[in-house]
C-alpha cells in the first residue's frame, strides 16, 4: 500500500481511499534466538555462514548485502583487524539517504576468510569429459563480497537467492514448516532484527548508536559519526556480540560468569567503559582482552567491597565475627574466598 500511495505521490496525483487501512501487523515476524541460529550456522555452507554472520553480527539489509564488495573489508581483513570495520556508502544503502558505519565480529571474519580463500582455489573438477565447479577466482577490489555461484563471470549473489538460501535453512534446522497457511514468523529479514535485539538487550548502549550501525535515519546522524570509528568499534567489541555460543572458556567467559552471579551484567560494565573512553584504539586481541578483564576485575572488586560495607557497616570484621551468628560469617566468608581464589587463579586480583 505504501508503495502504491508512494508512486501516485511522487507523479503529483492526490490518491484518497474510501476506508482507512489498519495500522496492525498481521503477520509479524521475530528475530532467531541464538540456539537456532547456531542450528542455522551449525548446517550451513561456508558461502551462506558468510550470508547468515554478515546479516547477523553486521546488522546490514539484503539490499546493501548484495552491493558489498571486498574493497569494504580488504584493509582490515588483511590485516588482521577484528572486529572488521565496513563503511557503507549512501548509494548502496535502501533510500540512499546517508552512509553510515558498522563492524563484523570475529565468527563472520574467519568465515569471510574462508570463504575468500575458496574462491581464489576455486573448485574446478573434470566429470564427464566436460569441466565442473568454480575456476579460480581473481579476488580485486571490486569483488563482490558474496557471489552468485551459478555464474562463472563473479557476480553479485542477488535479495532473491538471499532469500531462498535463509529460508532453506530454516526448513533444515526444522525452524519453519511448510504447509502452515501463513506467512512465517522466522523470514530473511529476521536475522538482521538478531542484530539489533541483541545490541538492545545492553541497556547501556544507547539507541541512536544502535540505530545508526543498522542504516537508519536518527536525528543525532552527525553527532554519532563525528564521534569516529574506534567510539564505534569499542562499542561493538564490549557488546560481545556473536552467533554461535564458545566451546572453550576463556578467562574472561569465567570472570563474566562470575560478575553474572553477582547480579552484574559484565557487557553492561563494558560498553559503559567503552562510552567513556571514546578515543582508545585497541587492535591487537591480548590487549583487548587485558583491557577487558582489567575492567571487570576492578568492577566486581567495587561490587564486593560494596557488599562488605552494607553487610558490616562500620563495624571491623572482628567485631562482626562476635555480633554475628557462626553460620552467616561463615557463609559470606567463604563466599569472598571462593571469588577471590578465582581472581587469584586468573591473576586479577
Amino acid at each position: 500500500m505504501k508503495g502504491v500511495k508512494a508512486l501516485f505521490r511522487v507523479n503529483g496525483v492526490k490518491l484518497e481511499l474510501p476506508y482507512r487501512v489498519p495500522k496492525k501487523v498481521k503477520y509479524p515476524d521475530r528475530a532467531p534466538t541464538p540456539e537456532e541460529l547456531t542450528k542455522i550456522v551449525d548446517i550451513a555452507d561456508i558461502r551462506e555462514k558468510v550470508i547468515v554472520s554478515l546479516l547477523a553480527l553486521s546488522g546490514v539489509r539484503i539490499g546493501t548485502l548484495e552491493k558489498l564488495q571486498y574493497r569494504h573489508v580488504k584493509e582490515e581483513l588483511e590485516k588482521g583487524v577484528m572486529p572488521i570495520h565496513m563503511h557503507i556508502e549512501a548509494e548502496i544503502t535502501k533510500g540512499k539517504y546517508h552512509d553510515y558505519d558498522t563492524f563484523l565480529g570475529a565468527e563472520g571474519v574467519q568465515y569471510l576468510k574462508d570463504y575468500i580463500e575458496s574462491r581464489r582455489l576455486g573448485n574446478e573438477r573434470l566429470e564427464g569429459g566436460r569441466m565442473r565447479g568454480m575456476p579460480p577466482e581473481e579476488i580485486t577490489d571490486f569483488s563482490p563480497l558474496v557471489r552468485d555461484k551459478h555464474k562463472k563471470q563473479g557476480k553479485p549473489v542477488s535479495p532473491g537467492t538471499i532469500h531462498r538460501v535463509i529460508h532453506s535453512l530454516y526448513f533444515k534446522a526444522g525452524l519453519i514448516k511448510k504447509g502452515s497457511g501463513e506467512r512465517y514468523p522466522l523470514r530473511a529479514h529476521s536475522i538482521r532484527k538478531y542484530f539489533r535485539t541483541q545490541l538492545g538487550s545492553i541497556s547501556t548502549i544507547p539507541t541512536d548508536y544502535i540505530e545508526y550501525m543498522m542504516g537508519h535515519t536518527i536525528s543525532r546522524y552527525y553527532d554519532i559519526q563525528m564521534k569516529g570509528v574506534e567510539f564505534l568499534r569499542g562499542i561493538y567489541i564490549a557488546a560481545g556480540l556473536s552467533v554461535k555460543p564458545r566451546t572453550k572458556i576463556s578467562k574472561i567467559d569465567a570472570l563474566k560468569e562470575i560478575i553474572r552471579a553477582w547480579g552484574m551484567n559484565p557487557e553492561e560494565i563494558l560498553t559503559k567503559q567503552a562510552l567513556t573512553q571514546p578515543h582508545r584504539t585497541i587492535i591487537d586481541h591480548n590487549q583487548l582482552e587485558q583491557s577487558q578483564l582489567h575492567q571487570l576485575s576492578v568492577a566486581l572488586k567495587q561490587q564486593m567491597l560494596k557488599e562488605i560495607r552494607e553487610s558490616q557497616g562500620e563495624k571491623s570484621m572482628n567485631s562482626c565475627l562476635s555480633n554475628g551468628s557462626p553460620g552467616e560469617t561463615f557463609t559470606h566468608v567463604r563466599e569472598y574466598l571462593s571469588v577471590l581464589s578465582k581472581l587469584l587463579e586468573y591473576g586479577l586480583f
